[in-house]
Parts: structure tokens; sequence; C-alpha cells
């Protein structure tokens, strides 16, 4: 039962990875790509709301957040992540490995680091990276929010494939 679930997933993401292609930057979403989409958004949502990344490669730093405003991050690594990545901030597919690379620092809404990965604003979380292995975990409240409202096809975070995002540049006319 679960091959079938997991092939049935990996069309409906490919589906709507190619309903995606080749659109006009205002063009509605229409009624089949919001339901074909559906269920690998809903799934991507569950995603989006933990975070759990094991790293690997060279670096020191540390980090915590609890919110946007209680945070706060030191330091440099480059290195290479397995695990959930946690909120995309974007329509992106979650893949469970890539390369997490940051240095600076930051405290509160002044960041000065480069590299950052996107932090859902609510998310309490906390990162380290002593040397060569590390971790960076975390849950997304706001993430949360968005998984629940989305089953009624309300995106608070704009990160669901199919629906269509208002362009914001002035008409010329």
């Amino acid at each position: 039962m679960k091959k079938p679930c997991i092939v049935l997933i990996m069309l409906l993401t490919i589906l709507c990875t190619l309903a995606q292609m080749g659109r006009p930057a205002r063009a509605e979403a229409g009624v089949i790509t919001s339901i074909v989409c559906y269920i690998p958004n809903r799934v991507f949502d569950l995603l989006d709301i933990v975070r759990f990344r094991l790293r690997v490669g060279p670096g020191i730093s540390a980090g915590v957040r609890a919110t946007e405003l209680l945070s706060g991050y030191a330091g440099v690594h480059s290195s290479l992540y397995v695990g959930l990545r946690g909120p995309r901030g974007e329509k992106e597919i979650p893949w469970p490995l890539g390369f997490d690379n940051r240095a600076g620092a930051q405290v509160s809404l002044v960041d000065a680091s480069e590299g950052s990965p996107y932090y859902d604003p609510l998310e309490v979380g906390l990162e380290a990276q002593p040397l060569i292995a590390g971790v960076n975990i975390g849950i997304g409240f706001f993430e949360i929010l968005d998984f629940i409202t989305g089953f009624v096809f309300i995106d608070l975070q704009g990160d669901d494939f199919g629906r269509s995002q208002e362009d914001k540049t002035p008409d010329p006319s």
C-alpha cells in the first residue's frame, strides 16, 4: 500500500511542477491545477513544520531562535545536510538533502550574515556546528497554521504549487 501512495504523490508532484512551467506571472491557477496539486501541497506543508537537519562539513557556529525577534546566530559553516529541511518560504520541492552555508552574525532583526536558510517568523529552534558535524532543529508555528488552513485552499505562506501570486509590478497603462 505504501509503494502506490508514494508513486501517486510523486506523480502528482511532477504534474504540479509541469503545470507551473511556462505559465505567465498573471495567469490565474485553474480549478484542475488546484485539485491535482492539493495532496502534494498538504504533504509539503506538513514537511515544512519541522526542521531537522544533520550537517557534515567544516565550520563553527551556533544559533538559537524563539521567533524572529528573539533570535541570534554567530559563526561560519559550509556543510551538506540530510533530513527535514523545514519551512520553504517559496514554491520549491523540499528535498531531504542539500547545502547549508552561512557566515556572519545575527541578533533579532539585525542580520549581518550571508547564506541563511529561510526561517519561519514564529520558528523556535537551535543550531550548532562544532567543527565537522552539526545539527539545525526547529518547529515552525506559522507553518502549522499554513498546514491547517491549506485544507480549505488558503495558502498563508504563498508556497503552494498551482496557486498564482499577484504580480506586484504596476500596470504601465
